[in-house]
């Protein structure tokens, strides 16, 4: 269980190389939050916000995001391994040098995204919008 020092509120937390893994946290809003090396492993992120978050290096291994918005957030060297990502907004972030093995990005949108360096070996990429993706 997670408790912030304000009631439903974020703001000012530190949630920097945190261990949030195994939690549910469906339709939760950390939009513009600082999760850098947050452990989200098998965390369910179903239908959240987190658009222009910074997931720098975090761990998202097994984690659901299905249908979350993720647009403009930076997911660098985050690990995504096994991920449901099936409808996800990713348009305008940041994966470059992600582990995307086996994640599940049908219905995707990486319109606009970076994934230099990303390795997607076995992701289900069916019906993903790719528009002006940089590989």
């Amino acid at each position: 269980m997670i408790f912030f020092r304000k009631k439903n509120s974020i703001e000012d937390e530190n949630l920097v190389g945190a261990n949030l893994s195994n939690q549910y946290l469906k339709n939760v809003n950390l939009s513009g939050v600082n999760l850098e090396r947050v452990d989200l492993s098998r965390s369910n992120l179903k239908n959240s916000q987190l658009s222009g978050a910074n997931l720098k290096n975090a761990n998202l291994s097994y984690a659901k995001l299905e249908k979350s918005d993720l647009s403009g957030a930076n997911l660098s060297g985050a690990n995504l391994k096994n991920a449901d990502l099936s409808g996800v907004d990713l348009s305008g972030a940041n994966l470059s040098g992600a582990n995307l093995k086996k994640v599940n990005l049908k219905g995707a949108n990486l319109s606009d995204v970076d994934l230099t360096g990303t390795n997607l070996t076995n992701a289900c990429l069916f019906g993903t919008n790719l528009a002006d993706t940089d590989l």
